[in-house]
């Protein structure tokens, strides 16, 4: 089976003056605050769609617009992308979830995909009302996929009384076309392999060094095995471009320069209040009494595993993935310019070609 490329579609563009703040800004905490934005959103799609890309990534977060209706809006502006909306179990009752991912596969012809999250923070989750531990939270979700997908499976009436959910007689009046992939799941911890081998179809791996990839690859297809299942496998690639090598290890120090400057200025309150954030200072990694050095750890880690150089060493590194068992790389490159445009077709050129140039890094 041909790589996946998929990509990202945002409600609306990244913060910042220029295509250059707007580049450097990229690898910053996102900021609280996003509006939704139908050009951006419709436009992105559909450049990502001409581009090469197979499929894009709605992520959210307790203040950004809905998932679903960013990816609806999507959906609607192309004819072939598809698009997978992050759902944050806990956030609405499984049948409600199960009837919007139902609709949104039948509007756009099986295009539709639903990656299911926890919540990493617990700050955020609490702010949409969840103040469950991240442990029951697991728990909770278990109980919430075995309903989801027995509701979307039932043609007679459904009753269940759990834990947490209690439906009666429930029973969708449509179903997803049969055969598509409907969940992906990428949770690291036991629990989380768990849900994934036994109710997703796409396993999102942690980005993590090559025989790190190959050994948690293994661990997920044998979890999922032990049910009968398979699973495809989901890697994030953070990637920088240029022309040349050199010119892209440039534009990668120009990135974090800029992006440490931009963060540090007027608007450095926003950034401080990110939800990247919150998780790191509920996993004690960060110093309360220096937030912006904090603000500063987040810029360097965003950048520091990026495959950097030109399209045929990027195209290599990545073939490697795919010889360690990924299926779908996620390109997390910013877009800004007719160049980076120009940069990303040629990216997804060489992934496209049979045996990508294999160089050293």
């Amino acid at each position: 089976m041909e790589l996946e490329l998929r990509g990202g579609v945002r409600a609306a563009p990244v913060a910042g003056r220029t295509p250059a703040e707007r580049q450097a800004l990229r690898w910053a905490p996102d900021p609280r605050e996003r509006t939704a934005d139908p050009a951006h959103i419709a436009r992105t799609a559909r450049e990502l769609e001409e581009d090469g890309l197979d499929s894009a990534l709605v992520v959210q977060s307790s203040s950004w617009p809905d998932p679903w209706a960013v990816a609806g809006w999507a959906l609607a502006a192309t004819t072939r992308l598809r698009i997978a909306a992050a759902h944050r179990i806990g956030t609405t009752s499984p049948t409600a979830a199960a009837r919007t991912l139902a609709t949104l596969d039948r509007l756009s012809g099986g295009r539709i995909s639903a990656h299911l999250i926890i919540g990493s923070s617990d700050a955020d989750v609490a702010r949409d009302g969840d103040t469950l531990p991240k442990a029951e939270r697991y728990r909770r979700a278990d109980e919430y996929l075995s309903l989801l997908t027995r509701y979307l499976a039932a043609e007679e009436d459904l009753d269940h009384h759990g834990e947490y959910y209690t439906v009666r007689a429930a029973r969708s009046g449509l179903r997803p076309a049969p055969g598509g992939e409907l969940l992906s799941f990428g949770g690291s911890s036991p629990a989380g392999v768990d849900l994934a081998a036994r109710y997703a179809q796409v396993y999102a791996v942690p980005p993590r060094p090559l025989p790190d990839t190959r050994l948690r690859i293994a661990e997920v297809r044998a979890a999922a095995a032990r049910h009968g299942r398979t699973l495809r496998i989901w890697r994030h690639v953070t990637v920088v471009l240029a022309d040349t090598d050199s010119a892209a290890q440039q534009h990668l120090r120009r990135l974090r320069r800029d992006a440490l400057r931009l963060t540090s200025g007027p608007d450095a309150a926003r950034h401080l209040d990110a939800v990247a954030l919150d998780r790191d200072r509920e996993r004690g990694t960060a110093d309360p009494a220096a937030a912006q050095a904090q603000v500063a750890a987040y810029v360097r880690r965003s950048l520091a595993g990026a495959y950097t150089g030109s399209p045929d060493t990027v195209a290599a590194r990545i073939a490697l993935l795919r010889s360690a068992g990924v299926d779908i790389v996620q390109l997390d490159l910013p877009v800004e310019t007719d160049h980076d445009r120009a940069l990303r077709r040629a990216l997804v050129a060489r992934l496209r070609d049979p045996l990508p140039p294999r160089r050293a890094w």
